[in-house]
């Protein structure tokens, strides 16, 4: 069996491959953005779910660079939700009461297209976040941690292994919670020894899952996410509500009863955060509310995320 690493390098970051790969004709490579500013990262498994020669395919926008991503807007910033003004100098956020963020990593399993962090300086830290735990230690409000980043999977076991039990030992803290997109492109990341971490912690893990489209899922995924559901940790999604992906009332019905089917809870519906190159996706609040409404006359209320906002210096996600 090919190790996780392995298997990630098979990734694409050469957008001629990746034209190549998905046969785009003539008139479709016109609309594709060759120099980018934020790198192409594509994991192989889902440029094989993309359908070949169309732009439309709602795995392809959200991965692939394309013209629209050069709209000049200036409501669209590099740092939208005031992320750079949270920290204290380190990895290290606090925006919530009793809740502090670590952007552990800039890494990640992949690219996505509309990252409100694509803009973030990939400063080198030190791997063992001396200032980040000495902040989490002193305050002892803080009862929950957020790992986020890039993606706290893309760093290694040993890593992983060495944050948690760091993080076990810090009485007053109760939860860890993770917020990820690896396994929707690499499944293989979830591996015994990453399982072995999460059955060992001695805190509450709560597993927030980065999805958008029903049709980034398979097989192999649902049975990684299994694995971490029989470890009794609650798992979650969030989703970005994005224009040419799923604003339309059946990709988002068709995601959040196929997400409740597997036992998995929809918890946020975001609202784009206007990040500089992200305009092209962004969807008018009216809608969004126009398909909540819709949503909540043919799904159960716990099918339904909240729909929400992140505005800069706000206690909290705004609800809209």
């Amino acid at each position: 069996m090919k190790r996780w690493q392995d298997i990630h390098k098979e990734s694409f970051r050469n957008i001629t491959k990746l034209i190549n790969f998905l046969e785009l004709d003539n008139e479709n490579k016109k609309e594709i953005l060759n120099l980018p500013l934020f790198p192409l990262l594509l994991p192989l498994r889902l440029a094989k779910k993309i359908k070949k020669n169309c732009l439309k395919d709602p795995i392809l926008r959200q991965f692939i660079p394309l013209n629209g991503e050069q709209i000049s807007n200036d409501l669209f910033t590099k740092d939208p939700v005031g992320d750079v003004d949270a920290t204290k100098g380190c990895r290290y956020l606090q925006k919530y009461q009793g809740r502090a963020l670590l952007y552990v990593t800039s890494a990640c399993a992949m690219n996505c297209r509309y990252c409100f962090r694509q803009h973030y300086s990939s400063t080198a830290y030190s791997p063992l976040f001396e200032k980040e735990l000495s902040l989490i230690r002193e305050n002892e409000e803080i009862h929950e941690v957020i790992l986020s980043g890039g993606d706290p999977l893309s760093l290694t076991n040993n890593q992983l292994s060495f944050l948690f039990k760091e993080l076990d030992e810090i009485d007053h803290l109760k939860i860890i919670r993770i917020h990820s997109r690896s396994l929707i492109g690499l499944p293989e990341r979830l591996d015994p020894q990453l399982l072995m971490i999460f059955k060992e912690s001695k805190k509450q893990i709560i597993f927030v899952l980065h999805t958008n489209h029903k049709n980034e899922f398979d097989q192999d995924i649902l049975d990684a996410l299994l694995k971490i559901k029989n470890l009794g940790i609650p798992l979650l999604t969030q989703s970005v509500l994005l224009k040419g992906v799923n604003n339309s009332y059946q990709a988002l019905f068709d995601l959040f009863f196929f997400l409740i089917s597997h036992g998995i809870i929809p918890y946020y519906l975001h609202q784009l955060d206007r990040v500089q190159g992200a305009t092209a996706f962004e969807v008018d609040v009216s809608e969004g509310h126009r398909l909540i409404s819709s949503l909540r006359k043919s799904l159960p209320g716990y099918a339904i995320p909240s729909y929400v906002q992140e505005i800069a210096s706000e206690p909290h996600k705004t609800p809209l």
